[in-house]
């Protein structure tokens, strides 16, 4: 038997591995998808929070999550080393976050707005750590599950088919189980219960991938600590702080420059995706005059892209998986550009761009996604493996970042044009200003955003044969 035939790099994936991580997607798509669509109306428009208090009390949620994401990346990273597995924290996230994203949604109205924004701003931080324990492990499995370049890309771009599934589900789902009830309190509700029970689901069946697939790394990185502790006794015994958590994902970002390129692209994407996301239920209800309309928007840009993933597979093959993100994130730039027409001719005619944008979307999920794990593999060659979680725990808090300023930039639009906040039961009338400030952040603002990023995915440095040359 020839050495490449049974080089590592060659073996492919089961189905039943791919399908039990990717189904994981439908928990980070549901916790992704249904806060970023409804959580910011549902404090302005049903509980009457003004529009800065309400982006406010995301963007602080948030925070806390750029805080605890790189210290839950060195803890997994520690129970890798120890257990052998990932999937304690994941296992925990998915068990404690229904209960909490139900209780986000469960605020009496008759506690007025303030107290309504404490609650929303407690509860839905527990939901955000909670998520936070499932997600950082399960961003560093693929690094563990394949060393091929080109496996790992069919592994992310089938992830990426379940997560605009997901999408697709919570998006036009939340809202249709929101309308379940007359009462829009009992509405919320009935949301958050359902969609946080299938949010665990898709959780759980993941974290079986971590007990699989982890115990050959684990081995490897053990074997690894104790060389290096040799002679030490401190090495293997002390347990490393807090700030030693936080100096393993600075080192990380500090000494990887791919690392650093592919963050930063990723991160302006997500605030241009966050805030068109927030964005969206604004569009449909002031500007396309429908709430149930942010369900065919959502149509138009998740079901083109659950055929255009693999699609995006098949080109990053031939062309590698920097350049189709760039012709990705290109054609994603120009539909958001043209979404402007808006502001002259409102109508219809918006899903033809938005779906054009749902088929870059997918691309620009797929491919950094499937690129962070030969991020993570490049950088084994010189610091050693067992250092993932570090990776995922910064790549995860930067994604935060992302999504958590999308909110925050719509909601200051919105003030800065005079948006008016109400309750569920008030009628009220939007200036002229406030609409123009919605289109232009579900627009004008993304599309600047993207075409930045563009500049700092040109500085990444990794090709194919930097990938295939280690895996040999």
């Amino acid at each position: 038997m020839s050495t490449a035939a049974s080089s590592p790099a060659r073996i492919r994936l089961s189905k039943g591995t791919i399908a039990r991580y990717a189904t994981g997607s439908l928990g980070t798509g549901g916790f992704s998808t249904l806060p970023g669509l409804v959580l910011t109306y549902y404090l302005t428009d049903s509980l009457g929070v003004a529009a800065l208090v309400a982006g406010a009390v995301i963007t602080v949620a948030k925070v806390w999550d750029v805080i605890i994401d790189p210290l839950i990346g060195a803890l997994t990273d520690r129970d890798l080393r120890r257990h052998g597995t990932r999937s304690r924290l994941m296992r925990t996230g998915a068990l404690t976050l229904p209960v909490f994203f139900a209780l986000t949604f469960a605020v009496p109205p008759a506690i007025g707005p303030v107290l309504g924004a404490i609650w929303v701003f407690l509860t839905f931080t527990l939901t955000a750590t909670a998520f936070s324990l499932f997600q950082v492990p399960y961003i560093a499995l693929p690094a563990e599950l394949t060393p091929s370049y080109d496996e790992r890309t069919r592994l992310l771009t089938w992830r990426v088919v379940v997560l605009t599934f997901a999408i697709l589900l919570f998006g036009a789902g939340g809202p249709a189980l929101r309308g379940a009830a007359d009462d829009p309190a009992i509405g919320y509700l009935i949301m958050g219960v359902v969609a946080g029970l299938v949010i665990a689901g898709g959780m759980l069946v993941a974290t079986t991938v971590a007990r699989r697939a982890t115990v050959g790394i684990a081995a490897t990185v053990g074997s690894t600590g104790a060389a290096a502790g040799a002679g030490s006794p401190t090495a293997s015994s002390s347990t490393p702080g807090i700030r030693e958590h936080y100096a393993t994902g600075i080192r990380a970002l500090r000494r990887s420059r791919p690392f650093r390129a592919l963050l930063s692209t990723f991160v302006l994407q997500a605030l241009a995706t966050g805030l068109m996301l927030a964005g969206a239920q604004y569009v449909a209800t002031w500007v396309l005059h429908s709430e149930d309309a942010v369900t065919y928007l959502f149509v138009a840009l998740i079901a083109p892209a659950l055929f255009a993933a693999p699609v995006w597979g098949a080109v990053a093959r031939r062309i590698g998986k920097e350049r189709a993100f760039s012709i990705a994130s290109a054609i994603f730039t120009l539909a958001a550009l043209s979404i402007l027409g808006l502001l002259w001719a409102p109508g219809a005619w918006i899903y033809l761009p938005v779906a054009i944008a749902g088929v870059a979307y997918a691309g620009m999920q797929s491919l950094p996604m499937s690129m962070l794990p030969d991020v993570i593999s490049h950088d084994e060659r010189t610091s050693g493996p067992g250092q993932a979680g570090s990776f995922s725990g910064v790549w995860t808090a930067g994604e935060t970042v992302g999504f958590a300023l999308g909110a925050t930039v719509l909601v200051l639009i919105l003030a800065i044009t005079g948006y008016v906040s109400s309750t569920a039961t008030e009628t009220v009338t939007q200036p002229d200003a406030a609409i123009t400030g919605i289109i232009v952040s579900f627009s004008l603002v993304p599309a600047i955003l993207v075409g930045l990023s563009l500049l700092t995915l040109a500085r990444y440095p990794l090709r194919r044969t930097d990938i295939e040359s280690q895996s040999r």
